[in-house]
């Protein structure tokens, strides 16, 4: 209970720098119009560094991945959406979600959080790629630099606290016995 009380105290100055933008100070950290390029941009950077193709914004998996951001505005947690099925049911998508206090993150660091999962990344087979064997303290990073994927499609959305970035990959990773890259 106390560290609930805590994270409230936290949560709510975290809206400081929102505050400030619009009262005329400290420009707002992200806009409509460069967060798709940046949230590509923060993707392809880490896996540029491992020597993985870069990956393509689709306007579809955006589409869909703003509409599950939405839903989950309405939500008190995250919760992974039941349509993992691509578009044309030819591939199966992948999904990263991370919520966080509204006006207080950059685009590049709610991915970053998922990047700082490589500190205990192990480049085995699926699910084998944790140091410390729970592979779902780097799922997030794996799906990230999944060889095989090639499209990603990202959305945030805002609850009365907090945002809400989902991003959707085709083809999804994360396959049991494969290595991500």
């Amino acid at each position: 209970m106390r560290l609930l009380g805590w994270r409230r105290i936290i949560v709510r100055v975290g809206a400081v720098p929102l505050i400030w933008g619009a009262l005329g100070g400290a420009a707002p950290l992200w806009t409509v119009a460069d967060v798709d390029q940046r949230l590509l941009a923060v993707h392809n950077a880490e896996r540029a560094r491992l020597g993985i193709p870069p990956l393509v914004w689709n306007d579809k998996l955006a589409a869909r991945a703003a509409q599950w951001a939405d839903e989950l505005t309405e939500m008190d947690g995250l919760e992974h959406a039941d349509d993992a099925d691509y578009d044309d049911g030819s591939s199966v998508e992948g999904e990263n979600l991370w919520r966080g206090t509204k006006g207080y993150y950059t685009p590049e660091q709610m991915v970053g959080l998922w990047i700082d999962e490589r500190k205990i990344f192990v480049n085995g087979p699926f699910p084998k790629n944790a140091t410390n064997g729970r592979w779902r303290d780097v799922g997030h990073y794996t799906q990230l630099v999944w060889r095989s994927t090639t499209q990603l499609g990202c959305a945030i959305a805002a609850s009365k606290e907090d945002e809400i970035l989902v991003c959707r990959y085709v083809e999804g990773g994360n396959v049991i016995g494969e290595k991500p890259y």
